[in-house]
């Protein structure tokens, strides 16, 4: 059971403090005081593993499914004796243009918060840090690790949006810089928008469906969210819109370069054959010409004038330079 124990510990008047190395006895002591909690958190728990937490803190058989099988959707449920809040931390590689999402799910009571994580990102060591350094936020009980999971998670998503900007206006530089680099180059950048938009799809699924959740606890009737931790919920509400806005703002943009990007696309392939329809009218003069006097009648005109070769050659040379000039003025080549 210890392997998948992150950490444990006992929080009493805002200060962390040592507790029983059972997970039940300290379970006990935080329920004996009336100014204190426990916090536990788990990485990937199995269902054996996770019995005994479960069975102990009481927590809604649904939500344990929940809680084990992952891949759920942010969400927030309330049950008679705890909360039960879903989240997706969000973790961008910028060497390889990917997101990726991991699951993060939060119990909370009267008197404990036992969080569940799946995958790597998002690790709450820093989140736990952070709060032990500020003993005024933890007085407020289960709640504040709530909310400061919550804020961490959303915060987050702001910095990985602005990291997405910036290679979005790479990507947007690129489609809109000069022709150059042949057809390999163009499938490239149709590959690159295609993949950038489904890491942006990804993102939207993880930030879309958790301003519910956030809007209820910022708002009034939740049971073990106390009224004056709602102005902090109502905080993490207005990071979260804001990080919503930024990913839908990216969303389109991507739309906008991807329709902009087939449209040069068809342009360019509408170039292309306007060159080759010149070219081909340049060579279809000589061609006609070559192909009357190879017919070999005996009576044609011109046909034993001596200087009927030089000429016809000249009449053909002067039609394409002709036509090459025409199409030239007109943009074609």
């Amino acid at each position: 059971m210890r392997a998948v124990i992150v950490d444990c510990a006992i929080y009493r008047n805002g200060r962390r403090r040592a507790g029983p190395a059972d997970v039940v006895a300290a379970l006990e002591e935080a329920r004996d005081a009336v100014d204190a909690f426990l916090w536990i958190g788990l990485h990937e728990p199995t269902a054996q593993e996770f019995d005994r937490v479960s069975e102990e803190f009481g927590l809604h058989p649904l939500a344990v499914e929940d809680a084990l099988k992952a891949h759920q959707r942010p969400k927030l449920e309330v049950y008679e004796d705890s909360l039960f809040l879903v989240l997706k931390p969000v973790v961008y590689e910028p060497e390889a243009d990917t997101v990726s999402t991991g699951e993060l799910m939060v119990f909370m009571g009267d008197s404990f918060v036992v969080t569940v994580r799946h995958g790597e990102g998002a690790p709450l060591s820093e989140v736990r840090r952070r709060l032990e350094a500020e003993p005024e936020v933890l007085r407020h009980g289960p709640t504040s690790v709530l909310y400061a999971i919550s804020d961490a998670v959303v915060d987050h998503y702001i910095e990985v949006a602005a990291e997405l900007q910036g290679d979005l206006e790479e990507l947007e530089e690129q489609v809109f810089q000069p022709r150059g680099g042949g057809p390999g180059n163009t499938k490239n950048t149709a590959s690159r928008i295609y993949t950038f938009k489904r890491q942006v799809l990804e993102f939207r699924r993880a930030t879309g469906p958790l301003g519910a959740p956030m809007a209820r606890l910022a708002g009034a009737g939740v049971p073990f969210v106390s009224e004056e931790s709602q102005p902090f919920f109502r905080d993490v509400s207005d990071h979260l819109t804001r990080a919503t806005e930024q990913v839908e703002g990216l969303d389109r943009l991507l739309s906008d370069i991807l329709s902009a990007h087939l449209a040069q696309m068809g342009v360019r392939q509408n170039d292309d054959m306007r060159k080759i329809s010149a070219w081909a009218a340049m060579a279809a003069v000589p061609t006609m010409v070559a192909g009357v006097y190879g017919m070999n009648f005996t009576h044609m005109p011109e046909l034993h004038w001596v200087w009927s070769y030089p000429v016809l050659m000249l009449l053909m040379g002067v039609a394409v330079v002709g036509l090459y000039r025409l199409f030239k003025r007109r943009g074609w080549l």
